[in-house]
């Protein structure tokens, strides 16, 4: 599916600025790039990236209506985030090593992918985002479903990359000669900013 130049020009800055927003994901990437480094972060981002493909679909089907007319299947969902932000937040901040698990490499990316997709998943502001924010780039003269297709997988590819941000600012930090003291300040710097965004995610509103 084609999607018109001049819808791209609209579309991509905006949905750039909406993909560098400092929220849950981006925040949880930002700490896991602290504790982790670059690679692993990025393979971590692919969790994320996996939830909102699956968010892509049932946005496509009309089941995100659910959640933008439901108060209470979004306060559940988002209570629900809140509450694994929250966890992984404390978890990080009462740690004593940069380690995020006992595995490095690989197996450590792929924790980290975890981590990225539950948040994605119950974050019901991800779920907005693909029935509010992006329909709105949606030519209603054509058919629906494969511009939101095109348009979610555009996205995917702009979140990405603004996510590589977070993780590279992230491992930049990581690169200081790293001591009890410091360790103990990233853990602390990290850790806030989970709390933080579960603070920002208790504090949204049904209506974006």
């Amino acid at each position: 599916m084609s999607i018109a130049l001049s819808t791209l020009t609209l579309f991509v800055p905006a949905a750039a600025l909406v993909a560098a927003t400092p929220g849950a994901n981006n925040l949880l990437s930002l700490g896991h790039g602290i504790r982790a480094g670059f690679v692993p972060t990025m393979i971590g981002v692919c969790g994320r990236l996996a939830a909102f493909a699956i968010l892509v679909t049932l946005a496509a089907a009309g089941l995100g209506a659910l959640l933008s007319a439901s108060e209470i299947a979004f306060t559940i969902l988002k209570w629900v985030g809140v509450a694994y932000l929250a966890y992984i937040g404390v978890k990080v901040w009462r740690s004593r090593t940069l380690t995020v698990a006992a595995d490095t490499g690989g197996k450590t990316g792929l924790l980290l992918a975890r981590k990225e997709f539950w948040v994605a998943m119950t974050n019901p502001k991800a779920m907005l985002l693909f029935t509010a924010f992006i329909p709105q780039f949606v030519d209603t003269s054509g058919p629906v479903a494969p511009q939101l297709f095109a348009l979610g997988a555009l996205y995917l590819v702009i979140e990405f990359a603004m996510a590589g941000g977070y993780a590279l600012a992230g491992a930049m930090l990581r690169r200081f000669e790293m001591n009890p003291g410091r360790i103990r300040l990233m853990n602390r710097i990290s850790g806030g900013m989970l709390l933080g965004a579960a603070g920002l995610l208790a504090t949204s509103s049904h209506r974006a």
